[in-house]
């Protein structure tokens, strides 16, 4: 697994500063959102913290001594939901999701797997399809779990799954 490639930008240190120009800023929320996008992308993260976010490699370099404050944090984070990348989880904005795929081109990924796979009017369980074995190599593989059935809730509104529950695990059949 290559490592991920911090964008020039990360050692600029005004980069941890928002700017008050409203063109400057712009443009710095769009490298903001990138870059967030592409380290959730590269280490697979489908949930932040915000309470813990200062911390957070990607908001902070510490071989430039500088970290974006927590409300810049919150601004970078409320464009990203904003964009469609982030969905809050609580009123008081305090953990989201982070979508670098929407919901729906997930589900169209892991419908695209039943296919290819025929899995279709079969039923499979949500650990076979996000840890198993035959997903390994597959961008879903170990997606986060509430993101996972969000997907597999907007392939059921499109016809295209039936959720299933089992008590103690959850499955779906493919339609």
């Amino acid at each position: 697994m290559t490592e991920f490639e911090w964008p020039w930008q990360y050692s600029f240190p005004p980069f941890f500063t928002l700017q008050p120009n409203a063109d400057v800023r712009k443009t710095q929320l769009d490298a903001w959102c990138s870059l967030v996008l592409g380290w959730a992308r590269k280490n697979n993260v489908g949930q932040i913290d915000v309470t813990g976010a200062t911390s957070m490699v990607v908001f902070r370099n510490d071989s430039i001594s500088r970290a974006l404050p927590a409300d810049g944090i919150r601004v970078v984070l409320d464009e990203l939901a904003k964009r469609g990348n982030l969905e809050w989880t609580d009123k008081t904005k305090r953990r989201g999701y982070i979508f670098w795929r929407s919901v729906r081109e997930w589900g169209q990924q892991i419908y695209q797997w039943a296919q290819d796979t025929s899995r279709m009017n079969t039923v499979c369980t949500l650990f076979e399809i996000n840890q198993g074995d035959e997903t390994a190599g597959q961008e879903f593989h170990g997606l986060d779990g509430d993101i996972l059935i969000k997907a597999l809730r907007a392939l059921e509104v499109a016809g295209k799954a039936e959720l299933m529950d089992f008590g103690d695990n959850q499955g779906v059949k493919f339609l």
